[in-house]
């Protein structure tokens, strides 16, 4: 096992090129998800400053609906975060798949 896993970066490159600490995440009473927040609670993640239990238990959210952003994320980038374009790139993303 490896000794250094809960070392975590004090912080990671945001979706937007910003740096991002824990205090400069969303506040945990956040119930507005805008694209910008969400993309930035996936880069936490990704880049290893919290855990996926740990964003589900301080944002409320359950581990479906953060894989959907991740996912969203992976297939159509912070565009593909935007709730009224969903059935868009969702339709795009099948079509891909087809060709």
């Amino acid at each position: 096992m490896i000794e250094n896993q809960n070392i975590r970066p004090a912080k990671v490159i945001g979706p937007l090129g910003e740096p991002l600490t824990l205090d400069s995440l969303p506040p945990r009473e956040t119930t507005r998800w805008v694209v910008r927040r969400k993309a930035e609670v996936v880069a936490a993640v990704n880049g290893g400053l919290l855990s996926v239990d740990e964003v589900c238990d301080r944002y409320g959210l359950t581990v479906e609906e953060f894989a959907s952003w991740q996912r969203a994320i992976d297939r159509s980038g912070m565009p593909g975060l935007r709730v009224t374009r969903i059935q868009h790139y969702r339709s795009l993303y099948d079509r891909q798949q087809k060709y």
